[in-house]
């Protein structure tokens, strides 16, 4: 089975993949290919706890699903919170017995960036453009509803051109409630009408018709440079809240983090010994992610 972990900075993702029946037998290179994803869970994402509190809650998820953790070959990380790499190395070696592949420079993304810094990309933004253009090809672009709300593009070459970074609707919200001493605190959803009839009614309102126009204001511009045949496709927490609203996205893919992950694990890891434990080195360099001048990517 192949771990893979989405650390963000309220919550961390985690999904295990397994081999379908069409992936029991490894491919030409030798890789073997998970493509079956059969649990997933979401914690929070907290500095505090250690080492072992990470492994007994991991290990519970496991528990919960009925899965070994020892049927685990492979472990890899996308991580926005540097704090707590160090932590979840040590989980993954301590209570897996695997090295984790963490996703940074350096590491086979097959994606050439088109960033002036390539480095200041997000590693769970490489991920989702990955992803995406597997998927669905391109251009494309991909909504990602998280603690922050990202926008990244990408080009009908599979060029990751950049994209837009906003507060995500919980700090927003978060601000309104903080700032306003009158002001309940409410529930994100989808109000049955836009006027509201009361305080909570027209918060909920403002909160998530003002956050979808958002949303849409700047797609239909990204379009406008992009193209008109630019799809768009959305994930994240509250990817299905926002998503199936907009005018311009057409797909919610709430995995979509998560097959990235798969992905760029395969493309990383072509090697696997008798026993079925995959070699858990990348084959790294000293550059940042793959610039204009690498066409195939690093």
């Amino acid at each position: 089975m192949l771990l893979v972990i989405d650390v963000g900075n309220t919550n961390t993702v985690l999904g295990v993949f397994a081999r379908r029946a069409e992936d029991s037998d490894d491919s030409s290179d030798g890789a073997p290919r998970y493509g079956q994803l059969v649990a997933n869970w979401r914690v929070g994402s907290h500095l505090a706890r250690t080492v072992d509190e990470y492994g007994v809650i991991f290990r519970n998820l496991f528990s919960m699903e009925n899965l070994e953790v020892s049927a685990v070959h492979g472990i890899v990380i996308s991580s926005v919170v540097p704090p707590l790499d160090a932590v979840l190395r040590q989980v993954c070696e301590r209570y897996f017995k695997t090295k984790p592949l963490f996703i940074e420079p350096g590491v086979k993304t097959g994606m050439p960036v088109l960033y002036e810094n390539p480095a200041e990309v997000g590693a769970d933004r490489i991920v989702n453009a990955v992803a995406a253009f597997e998927k669905y090809g391109g251009p494309c672009v991909i909504v990602d509803f998280g603690t922050a709300t990202t926008f990244d593009c990408v080009s009908k070459k599979g060029e990751y051109m950049g994209g837009v970074i906003c507060p995500g609707i919980g700090i927003s919200a978060d601000a309104l409630f903080q700032r306003t001493a009158r002001l309940p605190r409410v529930e994100i959803r989808k109000p049955p009408r836009v006027i509201g009839s009361n305080t909570v009614g027209s918060l909920q309102a403002g909160l998530y018709y003002g956050y979808l126009g958002l949303v849409d204001g700047i797609l239909e511009r990204l379009r406008d440079e992009m193209g008109e045949q630019t799809q768009v496709v959305a994930t994240g927490g509250l990817g299905a809240l926002i998503g199936t609203a907009s005018h311009f996205i057409k797909d919610v893919d709430e995995f979509l983090t998560l097959e990235g992950l798969r992905i760029i694990w395969e493309r990383n890891l072509p090697l696997s010994s008798k026993s079925g434990k995959v070699a858990a080195k990348p084959v790294v360099d000293t550059k940042p992610w793959p610039s204009p001048k690498s066409p195939k990517g690093r």
